[in-house]
């Protein structure tokens, strides 16, 4: 088990493990008894202007690679049915653009507002950052029941800070939506 973080913490990963390279986003919910929810990952990929790089730095259902091919979704689960993490994100270090200075790990309710669906939902959500070379967990964070009425939450961070990656535990909940959020650092 990695280092547990609190809401709004963060750890150096780069100080923590040196030789870190490649790491996996896990990102992991249960469903209440008889909820049908469809939950979407998304990481932004934003420059220090605080916006995408271009379009391609948004990594979702519908664009799972990055360009400098550093970011790479496993793809959309569905159901969130199933114990483990729900929805994988594979991060590799090196090879991110030195334009990137932040990746924001954000994760939707598909079609929320018209289905009346939010995290109240949901128990158990989490992210974790995982070591790919020795698969053992890093850090985690472990949101609280707070988001009820959210349909969108930013789970965490990653940012690049002098050449040294940071994991920072976000935990901010909206309504805005996927569309919100690509507005927002279009």
């Amino acid at each position: 088990m990695g280092i547990s973080l609190q809401k709004g913490s963060s750890l150096n990963l780069t100080k923590k493990q040196p030789s870190l390279k490649k790491v996996m986003i896990g990102l992991g919910w249960e469903l209440k008894a008889g909820a049908a929810l469809d939950l979407d990952a998304s990481v932004f990929m934003v420059a220090a202007n605080g916006k995408l790089v271009s379009d391609e730095y948004l990594i979702f259902y519908n664009n799972l690679k990055s360009p400098d091919g550093a970011v790479q979704h496993t793809g959309d689960n569905r159901s969130g049915v199933g114990d483990g993490d729900d929805e994988m994100i594979l991060v590799n270090l090196p090879l991110v653009n030195a334009a990137v200075k932040e990746m924001l790990v954000v994760v939707t309710i598909h079609e929320a507002a018209a289905r009346r669906h939010n995290f109240g939902l949901l128990t158990d959500a989490y992210i974790r950052i995982l070591d790919v070379e020795t698969q053992t967990e890093i850090v985690r964070y472990d949101l609280d029941a707070e988001f009820g009425q959210s349909t969108d939450v930013e789970f965490g961070k990653l940012s690049n800070v002098n050449g040294e990656w940071h994991f920072t535990a976000v935990g901010v909940g909206n309504t805005k939506g996927l569309e919100g959020y690509v507005n927002a650092y279009l």
